[in-house]
């Protein structure tokens, strides 16, 4: 719910608030009926409702001082002051004058809480803090760094995450263990969020800030959370900081095993305003305990914060629309979704991901369309989208245009020009920022034009296995094993599994294929022992995996008709098979066309 003119209103708090209300069937509670899965709103700072209700904080000019929404732990004061006293330190040791702490009341039994949301309950209050004049600093830790020209957003995020790695330290807790006695929802100079293991209709009940007439907003994003890959929780209830998410990230393991690999090799002390140390000390951005939710909104932190993108330019990042097989795609914007996909793979799923840094706000959809996404605006300069329509009452007479979210597609609110601006319109100027074409022509190296330049040097760089040349790149690197009588379909289904999991891989729809003693394909040396259940005590089988041997047989082999009266040795490629007979008979025994 947005006001284009930027007008804080009360109806805009109001009338979110009633949506959240009336999409209480899109999400969730536990077993108990008052137990919600999670319920929250995330809103514009209400500068009015604060001045009333802090008059001792002498808060400063709007967009002077940042608002931090925190949850402490409950009926433990020593945990509770000590918190407090680590996040105070974060202050101190970032340049941050801390203005005060308030504690933000809360009515459990108005709300009628469930028991299991009263079970873990925190105590929440917000902090508020501002920028140290140049007079009253003290030498900082990062005085070698000049943050004069970073923005006070990226401070406080700074300020956060710092915060939260001091209280695990002063908490004996690990950097990357999450803590469910403490949080952050939100520190910024523009937004706050309250939000709760909750049910829709119990948030108004159980924050009586939002029930006062003095919290008004222009920009109000709510959500309720259906949870289903993770766990409910205060903290994993939405809003995020920056966003709202209906739906799942099926790529997250893939994407946080990848944020964690890069992480080590980014450099943000330039945009952070930070020394190399304290960016070290900050720890993973995806730490752990977070919802496939959280892992992307405190990514899309980073790329708008460290990376100094904008808004909709780190959405398009993660969230790419389909442009590999679009031919009528504008080629300035399928350049800009080619060149960054080399630097950071999509988080794919069924999603429909509203967001907001405060200054704008938007929302797209996955590149499949699996949820979705309505919007209204009025000819009043009201902009409205939700999951579906009917979720505030609006005059038909004032709806200026109305129409619903595509696949890929950006829906974009700038508060700043107090416009909506189009998808073609929003990607246009995004992909037009940088050359992406011509560092894609210049910069990406194909796989097939080294292929075709290895070939070009002649058959002497060609590998070879028994005196005939094998195929280049990665089939080339597999002639080994195919000439060891290893299968595409056995190292694909079978070994390439095994690496990775350390566990035989199982199948359930049979096996045709001829037993080994049977087959007239060679087959490797253990698959003629693989159906032996429980060989008897006087004979015995060994197969034993080892180290690539240089004693491989020059050309197949045929083994027939042999007994073995002695425990012998054959050394073979990838392969020890040993042998042995203990009674006095000579069975003929035979293993095959290769060994």
């Amino acid at each position: 719910m947005g006001e284009l003119s930027k007008i804080q209103t009360r109806q805009n708090v109001t009338q979110a608030l009633e949506m959240l209300t009336r999409m209480t069937h899109r999400g969730a509670c536990g077993c108990e009926e008052n137990t919600g899965d999670g319920a929250g709103i995330l809103c514009s700072i209400p500068r009015d409702f604060f001045a009333a209700v802090a008059p001792t904080l002498n808060l400063p000019s709007h967009g002077e001082y940042g608002v931090g929404m925190f949850y402490l732990p409950k009926d433990d004061t020593p945990a509770k002051t000590g918190c407090v006293a680590a996040v105070n330190a974060a202050c101190a040791e970032l340049g941050m004058e801390v203005l005060g702490w308030r504690d933000v009341p809360t009515d459990a039994l108005g709300a009628n809480l469930g028991d299991s949301a009263k079970a873990t309950e925190p105590d929440v209050a917000q902090l508020f803090v501002k920028p140290l004049c140049a007079e009253d600093k003290e030498p900082l830790l990062d005085s070698d760094i000049d943050n004069t020209e970073v923005d006070f957003e990226t401070k406080l995020y700074v300020l956060r995450r710092l915060a939260e790695v001091r209280v695990k330290e002063a908490r004996g807790a690990s950097p990357t263990d999450p803590m469910d006695d403490f949080f952050c929802n939100s520190l910024s100079s523009r937004t706050v969020v309250y939000k709760g293991q909750l049910k829709p209709a119990q948030l108004l009940a159980y924050f009586p800030d939002l029930q006062n007439d003095l919290f008004t907003a222009y920009l109000s994003l709510v959500h309720s959370r259906f949870s289903t890959n993770t766990f409910p929780s205060w903290a994993r209830a939405q809003p995020m900081r920056m966003l709202g998410h209906n739906g799942e990230i099926n790529t997250l393991k893939g994407n946080a095993n990848w944020m964690k690999a890069r992480e080590g090799l980014v450099d943000m002390t330039t945009a952070l305003g930070i020394s190399l140390e304290t960016q070290r000390a900050l720890g993973l951005t995806i730490e752990g305990g977070l919802s496939d939710s959280g892992a992307f909104d405190a990514v899309l932190e980073l790329l708008v914060r460290g990376g100094k993108k904008s808004l909709a330019e780190a959405v398009m990042t993660m969230i790419p629309e389909a442009w590999q097989n679009n031919p009528d795609m504008d080629k300035d914007r399928r350049a800009f979704y080619e060149f960054h996909s080399a630097k950071m793979e999509p988080w794919d799923g069924p999603a429909l991901v509203t967001f907001t840094d405060g200054t704008q706000v938007g929302a797209t959809l996955d590149r499949n369309g699996l949820r979705p996404g309505r919007f209204y605006l009025t000819k009043s300069g009201r902009i409205i989208m939700a999951s579906e329509v009917g979720v505030v009452d609006i005059d038909p007479s004032d709806i200026l245009q109305k129409g619903r979210l595509r696949p890929g597609n950006i829906l974009l609110v700038d508060f700043e020009k107090g416009t909506v601006v189009q998808d073609g319109d929003v990607k246009a100027v995004i992909a037009g920022k940088r050359p992406y074409a011509e560092w894609i022509t210049n910069q990406v190296i194909e796989l097939d034009e080294v292929v075709k330049a290895v070939a070009a040097t002649g058959p002497t760089a060609r590998p070879k296995i028994n005196g005939v040349s094998a195929d280049q790149g990665v089939v080339g690197a597999l002639a080994p094993l195919r000439a060891s009588g290893f299968t595409r379909e056995a190292i694909d289904m079978i070994l390439l599994p095994m690496v990775g999991t350390g566990d035989e891989p199982l199948g359930s729809m049979g096996n045709d294929t001829p037993l080994a003693v049977m087959s007239e394909i060679p087959k490797l040396t253990f698959e003629y022992f693989k159906q032996v259940r429980i060989p008897p005590k006087s004979r015995r089988c060994f197969l034993h995996c080892m180290e690539y041997s240089r004693k491989v047989l020059p050309t197949p082999c045929t083994l027939s008709n042999a007994s073995y009266t002695r425990s012998e040795t054959l050394t073979l490629s990838f392969f020890i098979v040993r042998c042995s007979r203990r009674s006095r008979t000579r069975p003929s025994t035979r293993l095959g066309k290769r060994s």
